[in-house]
């Protein structure tokens, strides 16, 4: 798992049916001192984030095991809303 920034949104008519419902977002992945680290990545939403929030991402197997998304191609799913970041 990792932290990200949701920075916009993917909209995709044509999409495998297991994303259907799904809404997928854009996050910019970021260091433990909450500074973007130049990647980027799709991730299916599972807890109604939105714009400029942080969130923690899951990536591989696990982002499949997220909400409704067992059977989901998936590999990237937001699964947390960062409500504080605290680093020593």
């Amino acid at each position: 798992m990792h932290l990200g920034r949701v920075i916009g949104t993917v909209v995709s008519t044509s999409k495998d049916s297991s994303l259907c419902g799904s809404k997928l977002l854009i996050v910019a992945r970021l260091t433990e001192k909450q500074e973007p680290d130049g990647t980027t990545e799709i991730a299916t939403d599972t807890v109604g984030a939105g714009y400029g929030e942080i969130v923690i991402v899951a990536t591989g197997s696990a982002a499949r095991h997220a909400g409704t998304l067992v059977h989901s191609v998936t590999d990237a799913s937001i699964v947390g809303i960062v409500d504080t970041v605290e680093t020593h």
